[in-house]
């Protein structure tokens, strides 16, 4: 995703724009909302790669009913009807020829149903081109094809049942549904024909073979590169303990399943546990957390028991191996994060909540060089934070030409509060790290929370 767009949508009221990059640093004071920013990346990831209906309430983003999330603009103001966000993509044209790029735009307005928020339209396009759907009242299901040219519309009798939908989370793919239609340049009476609006010209063979590419480019055409959902992570993750049972590793937002992931890939997967535990040393070195990680069976079947141990070595000396629950909580609150990052499967979008909890200031500063080492075309970050240590380690990185990252591929999105409303600032870096075209209110912000660390 290479920006998103939003409009009354919890206190974004605005039509605005957010750029997004392979590292995007998600900052500003508490409740400006960065975790609602984070749960409409996800929603929309679900709609346009998984058609899949978003659950607002889903861990670990409780937005509550459509009352909780359409913009409440107070006074006469009273609530919004309906919310929108978009997202635009920039990739390669496989329809095309070689090395084509293009800009693909997925987009949702959500009306209210009962009590939840419903798609009551998507559109998707790319260019001048764009193909809209939307459900009517009377549950009839409407498609329209916009171009340069014109504007065309077909319907389908068959009716949907919105409240079904909604129990089963499922949104059929207009790629699905357009195969329920007749895409012809039949006359405009015809039952399943598209119908010129508007003055437009009547719908002929060159709109019908745009309509075909136009579908052949969505998200979801080509679904191989997005099997996995994001992973999004709680900014509290679970709490260590002495020893763990074996069980499924069903990954979860406070990363509860890490230590059995773990257990597993070290029993099952040679090969890929030694690698996995090289770079999760790496990381334990570069931070000051730990020199070693291992997993101590306790018992001879893989059905028993076992322990996460961590060692930290001395100059000489090494260290005794540790059980996880005995060394400092920051460990633990970072290993389910890095593990995410480091594991071979790992998702092609990471949505992390404070991802320095618990650590010390040279910790954050080693996490953010991990994740300019891990960010990517093929690997996004967005990472809410409130650690200056963690930025200021991004932006000297990407100066010092220490990762891949280049200073186009860094985005800093400051969030700001403005009466019930927030506005969020698109901020680059230049190549020697600073920080571009920042508002006042940025800087005012970092040097409050410096002074306030230093008791002054």
């Amino acid at each position: 995703m290479d920006e998103i767009r939003l409009k009354d949508y919890r206190c974004f009221r605005d039509d605005q724009t957010a750029r997004l990059a392979p590292l995007t640093l998600l900052v500003g004071e508490n409740s400006t909302g960065k975790t609602s920013f984070l749960a409409i990346i996800r929603a929309l990831w679900d709609m346009a790669y998984g058609y899949r209906i978003p659950d607002f309430k889903e861990e670990p983003y409780d937005l509550g009913s459509f009352d909780e999330i359409a913009h409440f603009r107070g006074g006469r103001g009273g609530r919004a009807e309906t919310f929108l966000a978009e997202f635009g993509a920039t990739n390669l044209n496989t329809q095309s020829g070689p090395g084509e790029l293009i800009t693909r735009k997925f987009g949702a307005t959500f009306g209210k149903v009962g009590t939840t928020p419903y798609p009551v339209e998507r559109k998707f396009g790319f260019g001048e081109n764009l193909l809209e759907e939307s459900f009517e009242e009377n549950h009839a299901y409407v498609l329209r094809l916009k171009t340069a040219k014109g504007l065309w519309e077909q319907r389908l009798n068959a009716r949907f049942e919105e409240r079904s939908i909604i129990d089963n989370r499922i949104m059929p793919p207009p790629i699905v549904l357009s195969e329920m239609m007749q895409i012809s340049g039949g006359a405009p009476e015809e039952e399943h024909g598209f119908r010129p609006l508007d003055g437009s010209p009547t719908f002929g063979s060159d709109e019908k073979e745009l309509l075909q590419n136009l579908l052949q480019n969505l998200p979801w055409y080509d679904r191989s590169t997005f099997r996995v959902r994001p992973f999004a992570s709680a900014p509290v993750r679970s709490k260590p303990r002495r020893t763990y049972d074996p069980s499924r590793p069903t990954q979860d937002p406070e990363g509860d399943y890490v230590p059995m992931y773990l257990a597993d890939v070290f029993t099952q997967h040679k090969r890929e546990w030694s690698e996995l535990k090289k770079h999760l040393q790496e990381f334990g070195k570069a931070a000051g957390l730990f020199d070693e990680i291992s997993i101590k069976r306790l018992g001879q079947r893989d059905s028993e028991p076992f322990q996460v141990q961590v060692r930290k070595s001395g100059s000489r000396l090494k260290g005794p191996l540790r059980n996880l629950i005995d060394v400092g909580y920051g460990v633990s609150q970072v290993l389910p994060v890095i593990t995410e990052l480091l594991r071979p499967d790992a998702s092609p979008l990471f949505l992390l909540q404070q991802p320095e909890v618990h650590l010390h200031p040279s910790a954050q500063a080693a996490l953010g060089s991990l994740f300019c080492q891990i960010a990517s075309k093929e690997r996004q970050l967005l990472v809410e934070t409130h650690s200056d240590n963690l930025i200021d380690r991004v932006r000297m990185d990407v100066r010092d030409g220490v990762a891949a990252l280049q200073p186009e591929d860094v985005s800093i999105l400051f969030f700001e509060r403005d009466g019930l409303d927030v506005h969020i600032h698109s901020l680059k870096i230049d190549g020697g790290g600073n920080v571009l075209n920042a508002p006042d209110s940025y800087r005012r912000f970092f040097l409050e929370e410096t002074t306030r660390s230093l008791g002054l």
